[in-house]
């Protein structure tokens, strides 16, 4: 046993810790906004174990059926419970007795969907933005205030870019790169793209001076740098009283970034102020799914290109669910049949 090395002596229980500089980088691997929705749904898959006397770590494949069944009694949304499943699931990976038993569960939700789908309550869809729903809710935006200048900003880019709402939220003033033919934009990481190899969206300048992306994000630059900000987020808040990035003791990010949630709620607001149909259901996707499917119908339309800028996945069921919307009319096989 003398030919030991020095870590054949380590003492065995060094085997089973992570350092805290090694958890966080674990951290870093999840949104901090999916952390935040598994943490949630945890605590409320924990408080019913208790009150049930069922034990969630490690919890049975019963345990699971009886809790996807609980959810389905509370007339939750399919999707809300696959949800709640995946942060249990996620909880469990991360504490390391890998993926409970959802075998049962699984069962539970598909039943729950059938019986969604036969009483007709289909999957509530963000509405797809138009051009001209764009333009109505853009005229509603007051351009002498700070608020106007960054909401118009945070919509036509978003939609220029067909990007997600995290993916508006995440991004920095150093991201940008002005060009030519307008704006180069670097999206760091998305949904799609957790390892972070990050992507470079070309955003052409607007014939339109209301709806401009370029001019629009130039504005509200401007307007950082009058308030000495050059550097950080692009996307701040802006409280009651006119301050950027202001954040209240104990909530938010300490730069004053805005979350996914202040981008839906600023397309939600700006959708109702202009009286749109369905104003309410307006979100953060509406931009992505509203550019997927104007970009389709353009006459030129390229739909490899179309993914790539939006950073779809090749293949992507949700990009093909946008465009076959347009092609229901644009090339229904019914048409041409002499009905």
């Amino acid at each position: 046993m003398t030919d030991l090395t020095p870590v054949d002596r380590a003492p065995a229980v060094r085997d089973t810790e992570v350092s805290a500089s090694t958890w966080a980088l674990i951290d870093a691997a999840t949104p901090a906004s999916t952390r935040r929705a598994y943490r949630d749904e945890w605590t409320r898959f924990t408080r019913w174990c208790s009150a049930q006397q069922r034990t969630p770590l490690p919890a049975t494949a019963e345990t699971l059926a009886e809790y996807a069944g609980h959810l389905a009694d509370r007339d939750l949304a399919p999707s809300s419970i696959g949800k709640a499943l995946a942060a249990i699931t996620k909880a469990h990976v991360t504490a390391g007795h890998g993926e409970p038993d959802r075998r049962g569960a699984r069962e539970v939700l598909r039943g729950y969907r059938k019986r969604h789908a036969q009483a007709g309550r289909a999957p509530r869809k963000a509405p797809a933005m138009t051009l001209t729903a764009l333009r109505a809710m853009v005229a509603t935006l007051d351009p002498d205030t700070l608020t106007g200048v960054r909401d118009r900003a945070v919509i036509v880019l978003g939609f220029a870019m067909a990007a997600r709402r995290s993916e508006l939220a995440a991004l920095n003033l150093t991201d940008l790169e002005p060009h030519a033919e307008g704006l180069q934009v670097t999206v760091r990481i998305s949904k799609t793209d957790k390892d972070g190899h990050g992507r470079i969206v070309a955003v052409p300048y607007g014939s339109n001076l209301a709806t401009c992306p370029v001019r629009a994000v130039e504005q509200w630059r401007t307007a950082l740098a009058h308030h000495g900000r050059d550097t950080g987020p692009l996307f701040v808040r802006i409280d009651r009283h006119g301050r950027l990035g202001h954040v209240a003791t104990g909530r938010g990010d300490t730069d004053g970034r805005i979350t996914g949630e202040t981008v839906a709620a600023i397309i939600r607001r700006a959708a109702v102020a202009a009286g749109l149909d369905a104003a309410q259901a307006f979100s953060g996707h509406s931009l992505r799914r509203g550019f997927a499917t104007a970009a389709y119908a353009a006459p030129d339309a390229d739909l490899v290109r179309i993914a790539r800028h939006g950073g779809w996945k090749e293949g992507s069921a949700a990009l093909f669910g946008y465009l076959e919307e347009v092609d229901r009319w644009r090339k229904n096989p019914a048409a041409g049949i002499g009905l």
